[in-house]
């Protein structure tokens, strides 16, 4: 759960800037527009904050539908949405949309550009892929690649093709794509599709992983997807290997745990084991050692534990027999 804190003086009534209504409003979802409008009306009348449960029960969406709305419009450019801590709170300032001079600057520059033919059908393929009209500044991205990561317009329409395969139609998840590209030297088609080859492949692998361990690709995260990569590539072990120490980790703590998975993967690659037959001979020599200095730590501790009793049996015989009376 998220809190936001508005940053807006108080007022008795609700005004829609009707640029909002003629420019942001046609072309946004309508749940979007529900967030944007109870956002507007809360700031303006001086509540001082409201959790996203709240927020989302007030509206009847999901709390992924307001954190969605909420980033929406601050790439639109008509709020502010900004994390205040590491808790999931958040500050949120109204921008008076009339203030907002970039957005003529670049709707002339879009102007010049979308006199390009080729440019034009380029940007009609993207609709058509993603299934839904591109905002304005979508549209400038798309064209900035051109000279920004000297992408062609093949590539683009690639890169948007490629991430709508896997049904990620979202305009942030579609840059990040781009970037990682371009951090690659991707510049022709055959380098885009050996790329996308390779990542694939290494997918397929993480995804048998992910399956074994009854987790959906979709699930991870940074952390744990940077663990896949290293196990896979750095230390180059076959599935199958980490598979076994999926299994060791069920076995010993019933449930998967990435960190203790890591763990017997990094013992075993600092050992040089990589066959299973070398992990199993492994394992039984370290557990039988391990059992056995156990056990027997067990019971000299025991015996050295036992509290010794000193007797007189001289004084226990006579009791016995009545002569110590």
């Amino acid at each position: 759960m998220s809190t936001f804190m508005f940053k807006k003086s108080a007022a008795q009534y609700t005004l829609i800037n009707n640029l909002f209504i003629e420019k942001f409003m046609p072309k946004a979802r309508g749940e979007f527009v529900k967030v944007y409008l109870m956002i507007l009306k809360l700031a303006l009348n001086g509540e001082a904050g409201i959790n996203s449960t709240m927020l989302a029960s007030m509206l009847h969406l999901l709390e992924s539908d307001v954190m969605n709305a909420l980033n929406y419009w601050n790439e639109e450019g008509i709020l502010n949405f900004v994390p205040i801590d590491k808790l999931g709170n958040y500050s949120i300032e109204i921008l008076e949309i009339s203030e907002i001079n970039s957005k003529d600057s670049s709707e002339l520059n879009l102007l010049e550009e979308l006199n390009n033919s080729s440019i034009k059908d380029m940007l009609h393929e993207i609709e058509k892929l993603v299934g839904r009209p591109l905002g304005p500044k979508e549209i400038s991205t798309y064209i900035g690649w051109q000279k920004d990561f000297n992408f062609s317009p093949e590539i683009i329409l690639l890169i948007i093709e490629y991430c709508s395969s896997k049904g990620k139609n979202d305009y942030r998840y579609i840059e990040k794509v781009a970037i990682a590209w371009h951090d690659a030297n991707i510049t022709s088609v055959e380098e885009a599709q050996s790329f996308i080859k390779k990542h694939e492949d290494k997918w397929v692998k993480y995804k048998k992983i992910l399956n074994y361990l009854g987790i959906k690709d979709g699930e991870i995260m940074k952390p744990q997807e940077d663990m896949l990569n290293k196990w896979v590539n750095t230390f180059n072990f076959q599935v199958e290997i980490i598979m076994k120490a999926c299994d060791i980790c069920f076995n010993r703590l019933s449930r998967a745990d990435f960190k203790y998975i890591d763990a017997i993967l990094s013992s075993w690659n600092k050992d040089g084991l990589k066959t299973i037959q070398d992990i199993e001979t492994k394992d039984k020599s370290f557990n039988y050692k391990k059992n056995f200095s156990k056990n027997n730590k067990n019971k000299q501790d025991n015996f050295n534990n036992f509290q010794q009793r000193d007797y007189d049996f001289d004084s226990l015989e006579k009791r016995l027999l009545g002569w110590d009376k």
